[in-house]
């Protein structure tokens, strides 16, 4: 599908992707500790795990060798992940803790306040919202005038 929500979420739409990803955020890169943290089943783990890293989000690396043992490490593409992972923190807490405390609070190492992640244009740094953002089809080279 010509649609960049439908390519991202073809490499991490699915729940235990994204688990993955946070625990991998939180310092979690084998793959017992994975099966530990999440409690998902060890062959459903490892199928998301060879996703993630056939995709480039993460990468294998070999810490041990007799046996044989990998960790899991992000790659700039799966940091790249990490304001999603924020946004749907907010979202989650805001709307989904039915009145109680956030599990977790997030503290922002240069001034030590508690945050949430909030969209902001990359020009002007201004909070972006609904109403004040569109979107456009791309230009193709047809439109440019230019023929193959």
């Amino acid at each position: 599908m010509h649609c960049s929500v439908a390519r991202t979420l073809d490499v991490v739409g699915e729940r235990w992707s994204l688990l993955i990803l946070r625990d991998a955020f939180n310092g979690i890169h084998r793959f017992d500790a994975f099966q530990a943290s999440l409690g998902i089943a060890r062959n459903i783990l490892a199928d998301r795990l060879a996703k993630l890293v056939e995709h480039g989000v993460l990468e294998r690396r070999r810490y041990a060798e007799h046996p044989p043992r990998d960790e899991y490490r992000l790659t700039a593409k799966g940091r790249a992940l990490f304001d999603v992972l924020m946004a749907m923190v907010h979202w989650g807490d805001t709307w989904e803790s039915e009145g109680a405390e956030p599990p977790v609070t997030i503290t922002h190492e240069g001034c030590g306040a508690v945050m949430h992640a909030v969209p902001a244009c990359s020009n002007c740094g201004q909070i972006l919202t609904p109403w004040n953002v569109r979107t456009h089809p791309a230009r193709t080279e047809a439109d440019a005038g230019v023929s193959a």
